[in-house]
């Protein structure tokens, strides 16, 4: 096993170009994230290998999108509480704010809804459901971009097979343009911009869900200990541990 520092293209590239050509060639697919280096890492050093954006990385803008509007709500709702106690004590009044059936006040409930609009609803709790019920009733607008966000991950759940791939995410894009969420028509031209490589998901619907998964124990595993000195020691102890 060998690891190369970093994800400089041409530090990657000059190590993988070492592989006999012929080993190269014998990669089928590779599935990767949308960052133009790793694009031409893969083009470059696995030439008949077939490229496949993966589903999470798409998945993910969308998800971050609808994060995007509550945080924005998130704020205007301090802005308005602050401005309600100032009003308050400039009229020498007393300010209690607008608490809500589950007793949320307008702030925390736009605080607390964020691992709520995470999932999906199946998944939700019933302390979850009745607070996502009064967040999108008090705010459409994120309801309508949670809708957007799942009925992408829907696509990418149930769809089998490329031409259906193609067809239900050109309607989705209809609707982004009709929403008029600037984050979600991002998302959208940058699928526009990704089309090749996302559909191929769907050919063999493979991901790097693994992969990620393993990164991220990698990552918990290394703050633990704030940082790695010995890196010998390191890769011994992650092996022992998930090996």
């Amino acid at each position: 096993m060998a690891i190369v520092a970093g994800t400089g293209a041409e530090k990657v590239t000059e190590f993988l170009l070492k592989i006999p050509l012929r080993l190269r060639n014998k990669v089928e697919e590779i599935t990767l994230d949308m960052a133009g280096s790793m694009n031409n890492i893969a083009k470059k050093c696995f030439p008949k290998a077939v490229l496949v954006t993966d589903r999470f990385h798409v998945q993910k803008l969308a998800l971050e999108a609808v994060q995007e509007l509550r945080i924005k709500h998130r704020w205007e709702a301090i802005d308005a509480e602050n401005d309600a106690i100032e009003k308050a004590r400039n009229q020498k009044k007393g300010y209690a704010p607008e608490v809500l059936e589950n007793g949320d006040t307008m702030k925390q409930l736009l605080a607390r809804s964020r691992y709520v609009l995470y999932k999906n609803q199946k998944d939700w709790t019933p302390n979850q459901n009745n607070r996502a019920e009064l967040l999108f009733k008090h705010y459409p607008d994120i309801q309508a971009a949670y809708q957007l966000s799942q009925q992408l991950n829907w696509i990418f759940e149930h769809t089998k097979e490329k031409i259906y791939g193609y067809t239900r995410l050109a309607q989705w894009h209809e609707k982004v343009a009709q929403s008029g969420f600037k984050s979600f028509n991002t998302i959208s031209r940058t699928i526009l911009n990704h089309y090749t490589t996302i559909l191929n998901y769907f050919d063999n619907r493979s991901t790097n869900a693994s992969a990620e998964s393993f990164n991220a124990k990698i990552k918990a595993f290394r703050t633990q200990f704030r940082g790695v000195k010995n890196v010998e020691f390191f890769l011994y102890r992650l092996t022992k541990i998930y090996a």
